[in-house]
């Protein structure tokens, strides 16, 4: 587990630590009964960036001494329901990779990382099923589908209690001996990188991404970036290896408000890096996991691409090694108890030849974040570097609407006035959430994407039940609309961790990291972390009861908070993220945005802003 840690994985959880007594043994005893002692094991094997971990590697050494790789999958469960070529579903629920489809991109990693400068590789994958039975197995193995996946064995228990030499030729090692110490070292020190092919087909598929086109000032900003990569990149046929230090230096900050186009310019940026400058290795991180996960997910046909996207954790490691790094939600970058620079933002800023950051000031949300345009600019100019800084101006997200960004900013952060109402932007109060939940489906139902997002102010807990069902965690009461003095409860699921899918397949809802976009997000609220960075047609936002107007201000009440980070700050320290927060859930909505307050004094304030009648009518 030490050694877990220290390879920046994080601290090992009970689950991770118990799948390993549970597997790691019978896996051991296997190679043992096949004669494979001499064979190199490594454990969790991660791959650049710490993007993925292969349950285990062997090495050894084959025919002509070609180095052999065995990338081994385990798997502690029997059963599941196969619902595609892809995805399983395991007996308590969760929807997970198909084992074969999993491994089988494990195995295109080496395959598609390997420098030019490597030994050649032998590479060959095995998926271990140590609980399950034969017939079990076989059902696994009928369901992988056949193409690239065609000879990756499904082994059981009856098979890893074979004799030895066929269990060996079923482990994928019968022809491999025990490889020279020299032969290990080497493989040890590979400096896996993209391959040019891997970098063009990705780039084409991000720039040819309807979902992140650019448009107004995002195309200015992305020549000058171009003009600066051609300055302190090598050039296309030349080899980023082989130089002697960085063609020069650059760091880039790029900011501008919600609907700005940081992030589609970052990604269109990366893409043309990709396909530009292969040889500077461009890579792409943001702390935000759930754009992460959408970039992967944008790319999910390339096998080998999740290492191009390294987690935050990785950002130091990832700028010693790349010669091009784009950087997105900058702001949200932790500080480490740092007065200046982040360290780890630090060492991108002193070490990556080209770094284009993109932030937003006002979109930090935590105590630990808050990187600022200026802290970069001081901190590149000490080293000596070239500093140049972009502000995006344009909003292209809120129908081209700046007048709303700007009607919102002036709402949380100086003196609110009336919308005077723009041309081909919507915006209405909701009176309460049925309304605000009805007007979501429909606005689902003739077609476009809709979502509502929340204040964290309600119970989120992370070990709910694995059922097709959610807990319906939000309850919000609604006064009657009659004399009676009554009122109605409404209730609903946050967003879930990991994908509901029912026995047939159909996705109930997606996990977290998708709400925003996969079919059936509609269902659950969202909050500021599967919200931030994404967008959607229509916006509904309830604003809960840890913000609400009093006596002519905003006033928070951190306690109504339910994030551990935020609820114990003062409600003078807590405003601050407060304010940001629903400034970002107040501007994902690209066509619409419906309003509700849990307060009722905040709620009739907004009514007397919003013009009655504004906003009318179904979801265009």
């Amino acid at each position: 587990m030490t050694r877990y840690t220290a390879s920046g994985f994080g601290v090992p959880g009970e689950a991770e630590v118990r799948s390993w007594r549970n597997s790691w043994p019978p896996l051991f005893k296997a190679l043992v009964r096949a004669g494979l002692s001499d064979m190199w094991v490594y454990l969790e094997y991660g791959t650049p960036g710490g993007g993925r971990r292969l349950d285990a590697l062997l090495i050894g050494a084959g025919p002509d001494a070609v180095l052999g790789l065995v990338v081994v999958e385990l798997k502690q469960w029997q059963t599941c329901h196969i619902l595609d070529a892809t995805r399983v579903q395991r007996s308590d629920g969760v929807v997970t990779a198909h084992p074969v489809h999993q491994v089988d991109a494990y195995r295109s990693f080496f395959t598609h990382w390997r420098p030019k400068s490597a030994p050649v590789l032998d590479v060959r994958a095995v998926v271990v099923l140590h609980d399950a039975t034969a017939e079990e197995g076989a059902v696994l193995l009928a369901g992988a589908g056949g193409g690239e996946r065609a000879g990756i064995p499904v082994l059981t228990a009856e098979d890893l209690s074979r004799p030895g030499r066929e269990l060996a030729g079923l482990l994928q090692a019968g022809d491999l001996e025990a490889p020279d110490p020299r032969q290990v070292m080497v493989f040890e020190h590979i400096r896996w990188e993209p391959s040019s092919r891997l970098l063009e087909h990705v780039g084409a598929e991000l720039e040819g991404s309807g979902t992140f086109a650019l448009v107004g000032d995002q195309q200015d900003a992305l020549l000058r970036i171009l003009a600066s990569a051609a300055q302190h990149l090598p050039a296309p046929e030349s080899d980023y290896q082989a130089q002697e230090g960085p063609v020069g230096g650059a760091v880039i900050t790029v900011s501008g408000g919600p609907g700005s186009g940081k992030t589609a310019l970052a990604v269109r940026l990366l893409g043309r890096l990709m396909r530009a400058y292969p040889a500077a290795h461009p890579c792409f991180i943001t702390p935000s996991g759930t754009l992460r996960a959408h970039l992967l997910d944008a790319v999910r046909s390339q096998k080998a691409a999740p290492e191009l996207f390294p987690g935050i954790g990785a950002l130091r490691s990832t700028a010693q090694r790349a010669g091009a790094l784009v950087i997105d939600e900058a702001q949200r970058i932790n500080r480490a108890g740092s007065r200046g620079l982040p360290p780890d933002l630090g060492a991108v800023v002193k070490e990556v030849p080209l770094a284009v950051i993109f932030l937003d000031e006002r979109q930090v949300i935590r105590p630990g974040e808050g990187t600022t345009v200026e802290e970069i600019r001081t901190a590149t100019r000490a080293l000596g570097r070239t500093h140049q800084h972009l502000d995006l101006t344009g909003s292209f997200r809120c129908a081209g609407s700046a007048a709303y960004t700007d009607w919102v900013d002036a709402l949380l952060y100086s003196d609110p006035v009336p919308w005077a109402g723009h041309e081909g932007y919507d915006l209405a109060t909701a009176q309460d959430p049925f309304a605000l939940q009805e007007w979501i489906e429909q606005a689902t139902a003739d077609g476009h994407t809709a979502r509502t997002a929340a204040g964290f102010c309600w119970p989120w807990p992370r070990d709910r039940p694995r059922t097709p069902v959610l807990p319906l965690d939000i309850r919000i009461e609604v006064p009657t609309p009659t004399s009676s003095g009554g009122t109605r409860v409404w209730e609903a699921a946050w967003n879930a961790r990991t994908a509901l899918t029912a026995p047939d397949g159909t996705v109930l809802a997606p996990k977290s990291q998708l709400w925003a976009s996969h079919t059936g997000g509609h269902q659950q609220i969202g909050c500021i972390y599967t919200a931030q960075g994404l967008e959607y047609h229509h916006a509904g936002v309830i604003i809960g009861p840890d913000l609400t107007w009093t006596h002519g201000r905003w006033t928070a009440h951190p306690e109504e908070s339910r994030d551990k980070e935020l609820r114990g700050l003062p409600p003078e320290q807590y405003l601050r993220y407060a304010l940001n927060i629903y400034r970002v859930l107040l501007t994902r909505g690209t066509h619409t945005t419906r309003i509700h307050s849990t307060d009722r004094k905040t709620q009739h304030y907004l009514d007397t802003l919003i013009r009655p009648g504004s906003g009318s009518g179904s979801p265009r």
